[in-house]
């Protein structure tokens, strides 16, 4: 485990399409038409990695409280499974269930997804407006296991309450912390 901060990409940078399988509901899901016209949350995680088990209540919780103003969330996993068995579809969608999942949880496949948000880490979160702009990508909270800090969602709590409000994101952006995507040996 290697502890890997997020890129932090450029703000105002437009959330890229994608078409990905959703492991517990068996369908396609394409962001055009899960995306939300007050906010659209995204987050790269995976099932091992220990600074996602860290925040999967509070991401949970998080989602439950925002979902019903709105706001969409979906987790993306895009780990190489041939490495990391624990992260293939089949323990991705044994974990929604167990964890009550209220968003979808996707299989980035080829990690084509992740590459296209130039993802880093899991977790990896990304915050885009009702335009699809990116507003917010960063940390959850300042939370990190043994740490002893409480897991709130305060950053990205504070951000989404701006964007509901119409108040502008806090530049003052940490990137998130974890462990770093688990990319398949590109084929020369």
């Amino acid at each position: 485990m290697s502890l890997t901060p997020s890129n932090m990409i450029p703000l105002g940078s437009t959330a890229p399409g994608f078409e990905l399988p959703d492991v517990v509901a068996g369908t396609i899901v394409n962001l055009d038409d899960i995306k939300s016209d007050k906010a659209t949350v995204i987050m790269f995680i995976c099932n091992h990695c220990p600074y996602v088990k860290h925040v999967k209540s509070e991401l949970v919780r998080l989602a439950n409280d925002y979902m019903p103003r709105d706001v969409t969330f979906v987790a993306i996993s895009s780990n190489d499974i041939e490495k990391y068995p624990e992260d293939a579809p089949d323990k991705m969608r044994e974990d929604a269930v167990a964890w009550k999942y209220p968003f979808p949880y996707l299989y980035d496949e080829t990690q084509r997804v992740a590459r296209a948000y130039d993802a880093a880490c899991t977790p990896d979160f990304y915050l885009y407006d009702k335009n699809m702009e990116l507003v917010y990508r960063g940390q959850l909270d300042d939370s990190r296991p043994g740490n002893e800090k409480p897991l709130t969602g305060q950053d990205l709590r504070s951000a989404l309450e701006s964007v509901l409000t119409g108040n502008p994101v806090s530049a003052n952006q940490i990137p998130s912390a974890g462990c770093n995507i688990k990319w398949k040996e590109l084929a020369m």
